[in-house]
């Protein structure tokens, strides 16, 4: 393989007037930059990125943090992500933190090391004081989970308005004894649909009972099964639920059909994300959809701009009520 001391000497240049015509350099006179682009074709000649990135002090790497990569909400912003970074001539390194304190200092030293040159934090459980640390020095875009009032750029749907639209769904259709199987609240994401669930009840003057609603630990589609016999061991049952996941209405479904009772008939459920699962099942999942796609393209444009330099402000996407047939009669 030709080297670029090689590509000079053909063209009668200096080794820095052929790096200027790779780096197209104006100050280079056509009829130079000719010869030099005649040289490179016919010495076959490909420059190493690696070097030209080391001179630029960039990586041309985004990673993107995600708690678990099992987790089939992420499947479709991961895509929205690397379409958006290839597109910009970008590549993307997934990291799978597991809510490891020392993987995320892994991967933050990747950014202060230079071998990236930004972050998109999917992690509800980050420090969030190291992500704002490194936030005021380095890019970070923060997708889906984000700071309430902080400084650091996000992109994300108003979960608090989707779970009031998910819960007012259920009220219409009669329902008055509705549970939540809700997340962690430690997580902004669990309390915002938390929110929404009891705003929804209180507007049509229904109670909020403690008894249905169940935290789990996890979005695992186990979780959603084990609050589902939780909620269905109770004297007084409720006649439907709405899940912050569809991992966990997905689980919750599994449990209700080993019951040997029928949705949405005993008990009408609603889930949240649209995950591709959720038309898989039987009968189908009524949920709330996220733009996840769009979230991830959002987020990597978001990113590339900081990089450049650019000033980007948050965004909030819109979410839809997708009607099927756990809660159609």
């Amino acid at each position: 393989m030709a080297n670029i001391q090689q590509v000079a000497e053909k063209a009668g240049v200096s080794v820095a007037t052929v790096s200027r015509v790779l780096n197209n350099n104006t100050t280079v006179s056509p009829k130079t930059r000719l010869k030099v682009e005649s040289a490179i074709q016919e010495l076959n000649y490909e420059p190493s990125m690696l070097g030209r990135n080391l001179r630029n002090s960039e990586s041309r790497l985004l990673l993107v943090l995600i708690p678990s990569i099992s987790n089939p909400f992420y499947t479709e912003i991961i895509n929205g992500i690397q379409d958006t970074a290839i597109g910009q001539n970008y590549n993307i390194l997934l990291c799978e933190t597991d809510s490891n304190p020392d993987r995320e200092n892994i991967y933050f030293n990747m950014i202060r090391n230079k071998l990236a040159d930004g972050i998109i934090s999917m992690d509800p459980a980050v420090n969030k004081q190291k992500l704002i640390e490194l936030a005021a020095q380095y890019p970070i875009i923060q997708c889906s989970e984000y700071e309430e009032g902080g400084e650091i750029p996000y992109v994300t749907i108003d979960n608090e308005m989707a779970a009031y639209h998910a819960v007012r769904h259920l009220v219409k259709l009669g329902h008055e004894k509705i549970a939540l199987i809700n997340s962690d609240e430690k997580f902004l994401y669990a309390r915002q649909r938390r929110a929404g669930y009891e705003k929804a009840l209180q507007e049509s003057g229904l109670m909020i009972e403690e008894k249905w609603i169940y935290n789990t630990q996890q979005l695992e589609f186990d979780d959603g099964s084990q609050a589902m016999r939780y909620l269905l061991t109770l004297e007084e049952r409720p006649t439907a639920v709405f899940a912050v996941s569809d991992t966990l209405a997905i689980g919750a479904l599994k449990q209700i059909n080993a019951s040997k009772l029928r949705v949405p008939e005993d008990i009408a459920l609603v889930g949240f994300d649209k995950i591709s699962f959720s038309n898989m099942t039987n009968p189908t999942l009524t949920t709330i959809s996220q733009p996840m796609y769009k979230m991830g393209s959002t987020a990597g444009m978001m990113l590339i701009n900081r990089i450049k330099g650019n000033k980007v402000d948050s965004v909030i996407l819109d979410h839809e009520l997708v009607i099927r047939e756990s809660t159609l009669g």
